[in-house]
């Protein structure tokens, strides 16, 4: 029965096959990221914290941006989504993440 069944599906136009290119991928670590809207996009620039010895007494952060994502609403809507499921998926098997620095258990 899966014979006959597979020619209909390859032909099913909502069935569609994802090939990924990855020959241009990069990896970058980032530890922040500011986030900033349009009325048509969400602009997501991600970083590197790095704390600054005393620039006149005062203790500094350079946040040195390296990346920029820009995302239509419904994509970010998506990818919200995503993290989300990932992150419960995640909190499930090893337990809560602390957000704030230093609060690991």
């Amino acid at each position: 029965m899966a014979d006959e069944t597979a020619p209909a599906a390859q032909n099913d136009p909502n069935n569609v096959q994802l090939v990924v290119d990855d020959r241009e991928l990069k990896t970058t670590y980032t530890n922040g990221y500011l986030i900033n809207q349009t009325a048509e996009e969400v602009v997501i620039d991600f970083g590197f914290n790095m704390p600054r010895p005393n620039q006149g007494g005062q203790p500094q952060v350079m946040f040195k941006l390296t990346d920029r994502i820009v995302l239509s609403y419904p994509n970010a809507k998506r990818l919200a989504g995503s993290l989300l499921q990932l992150i419960k998926r995640y909190e499930q098997q090893f337990g809560e993440i602390p957000t704030q620095p230093g609060a690991r258990k």
